[in-house]
């Protein structure tokens, strides 16, 4: 990946804090929900609760689709992000504590949260590890994209 198109991908995650995400199933159908995330570089992570579909599906196969983007009044001014990527529980203590520290400062003009800050053991913590990432931009030209195996 060159340095144009990486510092591209981080502005984006850096611009953002939602992402659609899909997962799969048991059935096999896809299932697309939206959620909060926080990233280091192109690693991300988000929170979900102990007894989701979501960490029900990822517990079965860890490949999610996501997307991460804005609405916009202008056809041609769209620009986004699509991955491929790996979802993982994260297991390692500190790592979920430093994800946690991490979540305040994506959300710095968020009012106080009306309950205390989930801890470790109060929700699942999933690290995304991308695999193949569409960069989207439609001011170079209606669909285009850049497609950046990682």
């Amino acid at each position: 990946m060159d340095n144009a198109i990486r510092r591209k991908i981080l502005k984006l995650l850096d611009e953002h804090r939602i992402m659609s995400l899909a997962t799969l199933r048991q059935d096999g159908w896809p299932q697309a929900t939206t959620v909060g995330y926080v990233n280091e570089g192109l690693t991300l992570w988000f929170l979900c609760g102990l007894d989701s579909q979501k960490a029900h599906n990822l517990a079965r196969d860890a490949r999610v689709s996501l997307t991460i983007d804005h609405d916009t009044p202008d056809l041609m001014a769209i620009t986004g992000l699509s991955m491929a990527a790996r979802a993982q529980l994260v297991t390692d203590r500190a790592e979920a504590e430093n994800v946690l520290r991490m979540l305040p400062l994506k959300y710095p003009d968020s009012s106080p949260l009306p309950m205390a800050m989930p801890g470790p053991d109060d929700v699942r913590i999933f690290r995304v590890t991308p695999v193949v990432v569409s960069v989207l931009d439609y001011s170079l030209g209606f669909g285009h994209t850049d497609l950046v195996a990682c």
